[in-house]
């Protein structure tokens, strides 16, 4: 349904992104990952129709981006990290609003917006003054201009940040019950909540796809390029050295001193050595009291994508 096909953007001479091509099926809940600088904001502000790419294409519903501007952005539901809200309006007053801005007629903003304020649970904060609301409702109200106007895809940018944990909760129930009408990309740094609410993910890594696909094939191929393994040996932290440094699949080493002459070490290995490893520290007078491999988290997939010498 969302096509990019070498999608790239400059900002004078500065390069922010560079032949990106991905898609995103109907109904699909996407998260966008990359640290400061990937070009995450800037890839978001092209789909919601707010930069024009240098060169690429971007199309919804087969409706292109640049030949289709006003077709393309009625497609669009766009929430940035900070919610636009007039704050003396009501919950009602404020959707009905933006619904009406964004071209609806009277009656069928009247007959939406209970649903979106279901979606969004907001029907109990409906007559309330938006100033008077947490930051947390803040958000959804915000969620909910985004929707009134059943758009085909709905781009979230931080909709988690700064809520509290109950907040968290509730915003990922909101998210879950926007993917049964619409597709949505969410932009985020909390990993654990992209986690738990996103169906595939994209990694974003010097405005270029680092990696694309659901959570646990990412995970599969961040095992396959290294194994992170805990030991707990008896012997010193002399004689461990000289045994790690003999094993070619060694990258870095950790070492903790647990009690006297027992040591806690986590090692990184290139692949899946552990054998050579276990031999060496034996060799090296190593006594292996445990050994485990680390299960290997988002985070840990992120920042191994993410990288300089990262590649997907």
């Amino acid at each position: 349904m969302i096509v990019v096909e070498g999608l790239t953007h400059y900002y004078g001479d500065r390069k922010a992104v560079e032949g990106l091509s991905f898609k995103i099926s109907r109904n699909e809940i996407v998260g966008f990952l990359g640290l400061n600088g990937a070009g995450k904001s800037t890839t978001l502000k092209v789909l919601a129709g707010l930069l024009i790419p240098s060169s690429g294409t971007v199309s919804i519903e087969g409706v292109d981006l640049v030949s289709a501007g006003d077709s393309f952005r009625s497609r669009i539901g766009y929430l940035p990290e900070d919610p636009p809200l007039y704050k003396e309006m009501t919950v009602s007053e404020f959707v009905r609003f933006c619904g009406q801005l964004k071209g609806m007629a009277t009656a069928a903003v009247n007959a939406r917006l209970p649903q979106v304020l279901e979606i969004c649970q907001l029907t109990h904060m409906k007559d309330r003054v938006i100033n008077e609301l947490s930051h947390g409702y803040r958000k959804r109200v915000g969620i909910a201009q985004a929707i009134i106007h059943k758009p085909a895809l709905v781009i979230l940018d931080e909709p988690i940040s700064g809520l509290d944990p109950r907040q968290i909760v509730e915003m990922r129930q909101v998210i879950r019950n926007l993917g049964k009408d619409t597709t949505v990309l969410i932009s985020s740094h909390i990993l654990g909540e992209i986690s738990e609410t996103c169906d595939r993910l994209l990694v974003l890594h010097g405005g270029t796809i680092a990696a694309e696909g659901k959570e646990e094939e990412l995970v599969h191929r961040s095992q396959a390029r290294g194994t992170r393994i805990t030991l707990t040996l008896r012997g010193n932290a002399a004689a461990l050295t000289t045994a790690l440094a003999k094993v070619p699949a060694v990258m870095k080493h950790d070492v903790h001193e647990e009690a006297p002459g027992i040591l806690r070490v986590h090692v990184s290995l290139q692949g899946d050595d552990r054998e050579a490893l276990v031999a060496a520290l034996v060799a090296g007078g190593l006594g292996i009291r445990r050994m485990v491999e680390d299960e290997t988290e988002l985070e840990q997939v992120f920042l191994g994508l993410t990288t300089p010498t990262a590649s997907a």
